[in-house]
């Protein structure tokens, strides 16, 4: 087929795994669109939509990790559809966060409830376990050369530097996402969701062969889950604790230190 159509086979793995996430983004949204028709008790469509948003969001990065891994020197590419697809999901996961620091922002800011916000974790969570498995199966189908079932359940550590500097560039990252996520959102939602979409691409971009650049705990389950299994504290240290510690510095400065500050300077200049 690939002679027929004049195409590398290089080209074309790539071209199927498009095509691969592409199918998995339209399945959602089909999904999503017979859900608001059929289903009306809103504690169980929240639960789907989080469910289906972190599936989506799973299903695609794994085989972008897949894609990176085919040129690791000629990163311009794989940035390209990182780019890309946090534009997709940004336009089709309206009113979902996939992320449990999303969550335990909006709840540590008053925004959802803990009942509403453990829901949406336990979606998350499910999404997450539940995307692991699905792309399990769909490479074992062998629609590429390098998609290998056996590859989904072996270790594959992205940490390449000492425990410290893992937790700091987790949390750095998560600050940083969640504080222009919390910043933007006077923005108009176009050019919202184009900026968000290129800070993902720099934050992986400056964090992604250090530790991944993951900074949500969901998705990082989902990628790593026999590395949870196989060094449990050092992953849950970086990749949940790290990501939760960035959270809670971007609240207590936004909400307490600046504001604190600004009263001081504001008193200060009166007196």
């Amino acid at each position: 087929m690939a002679s027929l159509l004049g195409l590398a086979p290089e080209v074309q793995d790539t071209c199927t795994s498009l095509g691969l996430m592409l199918s998995i983004v339209l399945c959602v949204a089909l999904a999503r669109v017979v859900l608001r028709q059929q289903m009306h008790r809103p504690l169980a469509h929240t639960f789907v939509l989080e469910f289906l948003a972190t599936f989506q969001l799973c299903c695609c990065t794994h085989e972008l990790q897949l894609l990176s891994e085919q040129e690791p020197a000629h990163p311009t590419w794989p940035l390209t559809l990182i780019y890309f697809f946090s534009l997709v999901h940004g336009l089709t996961l309206v009113g979902t966060s996939s992320n449990p620091c999303g969550v335990m922002m909006q709840m540590m800011l008053g925004g959802m409830s803990p009942e509403i916000g453990a829901m949406r974790l336990l979606a998350q969570l499910m999404g997450a376990l539940c995307s692991r498995y699905c792309i399990g199966a769909l490479w074992s189908l062998g629609l590429t050369r390098y998609h290998v079932s056996e590859r989904n359940f072996a270790c594959r550590n992205p940490i390449q530097v000492d425990l410290p500097k893992a937790v700091v560039i987790e949390a750095i990252c998560s600050f940083i996402f969640h504080s222009a996520l919390l910043h933007f959102q006077e923005v108009r939602t176009k050019l919202r969701i184009h900026l968000l979409a290129a800070l993902i691409t720099f934050l992986v971009y400056a964090g992604g062969s250090l530790t991944g650049a993951v900074f949500n705990p969901a998705l990082a389950l989902s990628l790593h889950f026999k590395c949870f299994d196989e060094a449990f504290l050092q992953f849950f240290i970086v990749y949940w604790l790290a990501p939760s510690l960035g959270i809670l510095s971007m609240i207590l400065m936004f909400s307490f230190f600046l504001p604190w500050l600004y009263n001081n300077h504001t008193t200060d200049k009166k007196e």
